[in-house]
C-alpha cells in the first residue's frame, strides 16, 4: 500500500545495465568492418588489461544512396574479433551486398553477463526508438544441421534477401588429379558459406581432375556432380550447400541442383514470418 509520503523502490540491475551498455556504445563511432580493424581489437584489449575478449557489438550498413542503418546487435562469448570476423567472411560471399557497406562498433565486457543476455537488453532498448534490420531473420545462424535443410525460409529471411554467391571464385583450389574427398575439403575451406557433404566410403576411392585454380563455385559443383553417380546430388540452398546421395529428393528452399553434370534451377518456397518453420535466433 502506498501513500503520498511513502512508496516502494525496486532497483532494476538489468535496466541499469541496459542503459549503461546502450550509452557506452552510442559514444563510439562505427568503423569499417575490415580485417585490419578487427586485427586491432586484441591489442587494444591487451592494453586495457582485459582477461577475456568477450563482449557485445553492433553492425551497421550504409549502401549507395542510403543512410547508415543498424542491422544487427549481438554478443560474443568467444573472442569478439573472431565473431566479427565470421560475420565479415559470411557477408563476403553474399549477393546483393558488399562488405564495403558494413561498419561496426563494440564493447569488451569483462564480467560474465551471459545469464542476463546483454544483447537482448540492447535489442530491446534499440527497438524502443527504431528497428534492427537483421536480428531474428537468421543472420547470426551457423550451420543449422541436417534437420533444417528441408524447411522453408521465411519471406523476410536474411538468406532470401542476400543468397550465397555461386559466381564467386573458390579460394585455394588446387589444379590437377586428386582424390575427390580432398578436393571437397579444399572447396569447403575456400568458400565463405557452409558446404556440408556426406563422407561416404565410396567417395574415398574416387578421383577428380581440377582443370583450373580460377574456377567459380558454380563451375566446381557442376564438375564434381559429373563425377558422381546418379543417386548423388549437390544442392545449393539459399544460405548453404549440401551434397548427399538422395537424388532426386527436392528441398523447399533450394535454388539450384547439380546432378550428373547438369544444373537444375528451382524457385525457393517461403513461409510467412511467425510460422514455426525455423528458429532465427543466433
Amino acid at each position: 500500500m502506498t501513500s503520498q509520503f511513502s512508496n516502494q523502490f525496486r532497483l532494476s540491475i538489468t535496466k541499469a545495465l541496459s542503459t549503461q551498455l546502450y550509452d557506452a556504445l552510442e559514444g563510439l563511432e562505427p568503423a569499417p568492418l575490415t580485417k585490419e580493424n578487427l586485427a586491432a581489437l586484441a591489442p587494444q584489449a591487451e592494453q586495457l588489461g582485459l582477461p577475456r575478449l568477450s563482449g557485445v557489438y553492433q553492425l551497421f550498413r550504409q549502401g549507395p544512396d542510403m543512410k547508415r542503418e543498424l542491422t544487427y546487435v549481438g554478443k560474443a562469448d568467444e573472442p569478439l574479433p573472431e565473431r566479427l570476423g565470421q560475420h565479415l567472411y559470411k557477408l563476403s560471399g553474399r549477393q546483393g551486398i558488399s562488405v564495403d557497406e558494413m561498419s561496426f562498433r563494440c564493447l569488451f565486457v569483462e564480467e560474465d553477463l551471459s545469464t542476463v543476455s546483454p544483447e537482448k537488453m540492447l535489442i530491446k532498448r534499440h527497438l524502443e526508438t527504431g528497428r534492427i534490420v537483421w536480428n531474428n531473420r537468421g543472420f547470426g545462424n551457423n550451420d543449422p544441421g541436417r534437420n533444417r535443410d528441408r524447411t522453408k525460409v521465411k519471406s523476410n529471411h536474411f538468406d532470401l534477401e542476400f543468397p550465397i554467391d555461386l559466381s564467386r571464385k573458390v579460394q585455394g583450389l588446387k589444379p590437377g588429379t586428386q582424390p575427390l574427398h580432398l578436393a571437397l575439403a579444399d572447396i569447403k575451406r575456400g568458400i565463405p558459406f557452409n558446404f556440408r557433404f556426406k563422407r561416404a566410403k565410396a567417395l574415398g576411392k574416387q578421383v577428380i581432375t581440377i582443370p583450373d585454380a580460377d574456377m567459380t563455385v558454380d563451375e566446381v559443383f557442376c564438375l564434381i556432380s559429373g563425377h558422381l553417380s546418379e543417386k548423388w546430388q549437390i544442392c545449393a540452398l539459399l544460405g548453404w550447400v549440401i551434397m548427399y546421395d538422395d537424388s532426386p529428393l527436392t528441398y523447399p528452399s533450394a535454388r539450384r541442383y547439380y546432378r550428373f553434370g547438369k544444373v537444375v534451377d528451382q524457385t525457393p518456397e517461403t513461409s510467412n514470418p511467425g510460422e514455426d518453420d525455423a528458429e532465427d535466433e543466433e
